[in-house]
């Protein structure tokens, strides 16, 4: 088995005594590829030298206790030089059981969707695993705090490098996941030197940049990296690009059953039809916001709801003053640090991007008991049933958008509800928290066993 690959790596390290030619070890193809990114990076170079690596019998000073080796092995059959509680630089947790490391790297500090999702993927697996989220500054270490899920800032990739030595040279196992190619790349270098049991996965929550969310991917296939795509489509992109098919499992983003429960909720629809319509998203040509502009340039049924887009952008300042000057029902509030509550003061969530790779406010939209309308394509599309849990229209047409618009505006109660109680049952099984943690501890059963 070769070092870089998935699953498990060889318990014991190769000491000083043994070469790497006569212990077997030669690192394959993505293990070197690793080594010389890292290099060329100029990252701080992993020592050789036994003494620096505490898993490795090393020369000891007088006052120190010392191994007997010739009596070990002569009278403890299967006696190993590592395991002798006499050895200075006995591993720290040889002989003892020890919960698997887990460490998920994150490339933002922020608190988006990919933050949240690590931070309830670390919650979930905790019982499994030893959990420690690393992350640049930001607010994401805030709410790990919160959540009880430990968390290291790191400012530099020097910085994730020592981070990175430190664990490996303390423990036998550790399993890893990372959203960027280069803090991927740097394990799988790093392991090469310590060779510790674990699992390394690549998370991708896609992004609006193909080259940088799915294109740069590829590169890890030559490591033995097994990559988590978070919607079909973003597998789709992942194959499209290069990224090796039989390395992808798909493994939905989810809501914890707590975090639905203490979401603020709309009251049961009582009376037809939707009035206030919130979007959440970037403003950025990606996005597609000013499809809704167009759709009521050309149609005047819409013209009677109330919009109202959250998030900033590119676009933001074009397309606010374009609304003022057209349609004033439309408002851009801008950035918002409270989104549970305004989807809770509305009828209808909104989400226009074609190409979206998950969309995580549409399954806060179905917490918050409101329907959705989304396109038919990309990841969006694929999380609503149309007619069940939700509501699609043809992806880019500002017409279809339209026509779907006055629909809304004229349903009944009671088809509302339903709509509703269809997007509570998708909360309750597809994106339960269960049912995808259950995803993950499959994929770490090799380690969390």
């Amino acid at each position: 088995m070769t070092v870089a690959s998935l699953g498990r790596f060889p318990e014991k390290p190769h000491t000083r005594q043994t070469s790497r030619r006569r212990s077997g070890f030669q690192p394959d193809k993505g293990a070197r590829f690793a080594f010389c990114y890292y290099s060329a990076c100029g990252f701080p170079a992993p020592s050789n030298r036994a003494a620096d690596r505490p898993c490795e019998t090393a020369p000891v000073a007088d006052d120190r206790p010392t191994c007997d080796a010739d009596r070990h092995a002569r009278t403890e059959p299967g006696w190993k030089r590592s395991q002798c509680p006499d050895n200075p630089n006995r591993h720290p947790d040889q002989g003892k059981a020890m919960t698997p490391r887990l460490l998920y790297v994150l490339h933002s500090g922020n608190l988006y969707g990919t933050e949240r999702m690590a931070l309830a993927t670390l919650e979930g697996l905790g019982t499994d695993v030893d959990p420690l989220l690393c992350a640049p500054p930001g607010p994401v270490h805030a709410e790990s705090q919160r959540r009880g899920v430990p968390s290291i800032a790191f400012t530099s990739p020097r910085d994730l490098a020592l981070l990175l030595r430190r664990e490996l040279s303390s423990r036998r196992a550790v399993s890893f996941a990372a959203t960027a190619v280069t803090h991927s790349l740097l394990f799988v270098a790093l392991n090469a030197l310590y060779r510790r049991r674990g699992v390394h996965i690549h998370m991708v929550h896609g992004g609006t940049d193909e080259r940088d969310s799915y294109g740069r991917k590829k590169v890890l296939n030559r490591t033995g990296v097994r990559f988590v795509a978070v919607s079909d489509y973003v597998r789709e992109r992942l194959v499209a690009n290069g990224v090796r098919a039989d390395r992808i499992t798909v493994i939905e983003n989810f809501l914890g059953s707590e975090d639905v429960a203490a979401r603020p909720r709309r009251p049961a629809f009582t009376i037809p039809g939707v009035r206030r319509v919130l979007v959440v998203s970037r403003v950025d040509p990606i996005k597609r916001v000013d499809l809704l502009l167009d759709a009521l340039d050309r149609h005047t049924a819409p013209r009677s709801l109330e919009f109202r887009i959250l998030g900033t952008g590119w676009d933001l300042d074009a397309l606010r003053e374009r609304a003022r000057a057209t349609h004033t029902n439309v408002t851009f509030a801008g950035f918002s640090d409270d989104v549970p509550a305004e989807l809770a003061r509305s009828d209808l969530l909104l989400h226009l991007c074609p190409v979206e790779p998950f969309g995580l406010a549409i399954l806060e939209a179905m917490a918050a008991g409101i329907p959705v309308l989304v396109p038919d394509s990309g990841g969006a599309g694929s999380l609503v049933e149309d007619g069940v849990s939700g509501l699609r229209f043809r992806a880019d047409d500002a017409d279809d958008l339209a026509r779907r618009l006055a629909t809304l505006q004229t349903s009944d109660a009671q088809t509302l509800k339903r709509l509703v109680a269809g997007g509570d049952r998708q909360l309750a099984t597809r994106f339960s928290a269960a049912a995808r943690i259950a995803d993950y501890r499959r994929l770490f059963k090799g380690v969390a066993s």
